[in-house]
This record gives structure tokens, C-alpha cells and sequence, in this order.
């Protein structure tokens, strides 16, 4: 049960990246506005995880958003927490908990904490990002960063805010991230429109494929699926990928205080 590992997935479900060198990305990632999340949003999904076809509910990943300050700076403080399931601890414990601090104004991550622990193997990192001198500094340095550049947390929210209507299909939508003292160049596929059924209810979607980063889960490249809400919130509805054994897959499951009506339900089940 090791692979279950990944219990904080929407954190990463864009942003487990690859090291694949794409083209760098376009200013016009810099500057988008939020319209899509509302503070005090709160989304709750299941992690299931799959051998020989049947699956079984392995974990939990929650979403919040808050507003606060930081520097006399209002920011979205966006946390992902994810565990495994109580019946799973003594196979593979997971609590872990990512935070991005982003600017309200720009939608651009000014301090990005990880904080997890995954069978004994603890990480915690504090990244504070210097918009005027376009660095990220951790504990292990300081490190030139692009302007734009997002945090795993942070480019979530960011690509909620993307406008799909303007894409054709396998148009890639590219941006920069800082993660483990390093800045990848990445993309998210856009492959166009279809219903879906959950385990919430039937949708319309929109179908997208993250570039994903090759470790010991995932396999590198466009292997994960990801079907976001085809109305005005964006929100994963559910991401599926083949792991290193069997499959995993994570609906979403409830929420509240969404920014906008949830006019992609189609049927609830």
C-alpha cells in the first residue's frame, strides 16, 4: 500500500511535474484575476485506489481557502490536507498538509509551506517568494525564480482561473514552478469537453492532462487524467492515472461556499 502515498492528490494532480523541458513559458500567465474561488470555499474528495479493477477507499484530501495578511498584504491562504484511511495507518501512514499564501491582486504565491509525513518520512519546507527581486528563498538558499512563477498549491488556483473557451483541442497552456530548489517549465493539455459520472453525480466537464512528474508513484508524462466543473468554479470533479501498481482514483465528494452555482451537475446520484 505504499503507493497510496499520494493523499494530498489535487495538490499535485497539476503540479507532480516532470523534469521534460518544454517551451518557456508566456508572460500572459502573469497577471490573471480570481474569478473562480470564493474564500471560505471548502472541498472535500475521496482517494480511491485500484489492483485488478476493483477499488477501494483509501484516504481523504480537503481544500480550504481564507483570507489574510501578510506584510499588510491581503492573500488567499489556500491549504490541501490529506491522510489515509485509519484502517490503512498500520500498512502506510499519511498526514500531510501543503499551504500556499497568494496574492489577492495578482495571483502570484508569496510563501508556500509543506509539511508532511508519509510513513515515518518527514519533510517540511518554508519557501518565502521576493516578488522584487524575483527569488524564492528556503532554508537550503536563495534562488533565482521567473516572474511568475507558482508554488504546487498556488498553480491550482491559478489554472482554475483559466479561460478553457479560448482553447482548442491539445492546446497546452504553459507555466513556470518552483518546487524542491528547482524552476520546471510546464504545461496543462486542454482536450476539450464531455459528461462525466462520479461518485457525487453525472457532469459536464472539461478534460485537461497535466504534465506529470516521473518519481516513485507516477510515471513521466501525460498519464493522469483530470475532469474539472464546466461552469464558472473549475473545480476537479475527479483525476484518475495509472501508478506503479494499479490505479488511483479521486472524486470529489462535497463542498461549500462555492464562488458560483454548480450549473456543470448534471444529475446528482
Amino acid at each position: 500500500m505504499r503507493n497510496i502515498k499520494f493523499l494530498t492528490p489535487l495538490v499535485l494532480v497539476l503540479f507532480s511535474f516532470t523534469k521534460t523541458a518544454v517551451a518557456p513559458p508566456q508572460d500572459s500567465f502573469c497577471g490573471i484575476k480570481n474569478v473562480a474561488f470564493n474564500v471560505k470555499e471548502e472541498i472535500a474528495y475521496t482517494v480511491f485506489y485500484a489492483v485488478a479493477g476493483i477499488y477501494v477507499n483509501a484516504g481523504a484530501a480537503t481544500f480550504t481557502s481564507n483570507l489574510e495578511t501578510i506584510n499588510n498584504r491581503p492573500v488567499y491562504h489556500v491549504a490541501g490536507e490529506g491522510k489515509t484511511n485509519s484502517s490503512y495507518d498500520w500498512i502506510y501512514k499519511v498526514r500531510d498538509k501543503y499551504e500556499s499564501y497568494i496574492d489577492t491582486a495578482t495571483m502570484q504565491p508569496l510563501k508556500f509551506i509543506r509539511n508532511v509525513n508519509e510513513g515515518g518520512h518527514k519533510i517540511y519546507q518554508n519557501i518565502t517568494f521576493n516578488k522584487t527581486t524575483n527569488t524564492a528563498v528556503t532554508t537550503d538558499g536563495v534562488y533565482k525564480v521567473p516572474a511568475c512563477v507558482q508554488d504546487v498549491v498556488s498553480a491550482m488556483y491559478y489554472a482554475r482561473n483559466i479561460d478553457f473557451s479560448k482553447l482548442r483541442k491539445d492546446d497546452k497552456i504553459p507555466f513556470s514552478m518552483f518546487l524542491d530548489n528547482e524552476v520546471f517549465n510546464m504545461y496543462i493539455r486542454y482536450l476539450g469537453k464531455e459528461e462525466i459520472k462520479t461518485k457525487y453525480g453525472k457532469f459536464n466537464a472539461i478534460k485537461i492532462k497535466p504534465l506529470l512528474l516521473k518519481g516513485t508513484i507516477f510515471e513521466g508524462g501525460e498519464n493522469m487524467t483530470v475532469w474539472v466543473s464546466d461552469d464558472a468554479n473549475h473545480i476537479p470533479l475527479r483525476i484518475e492515472s495509472p501508478i506503479v501498481v494499479g490505479k488511483v482514483k479521486i472524486d470529489m465528494m462535497s463542498f461549500s461556499n462555492l464562488r458560483h452555482p454548480l450549473t456543470s451537475l448534471i444529475k446528482r446520484k
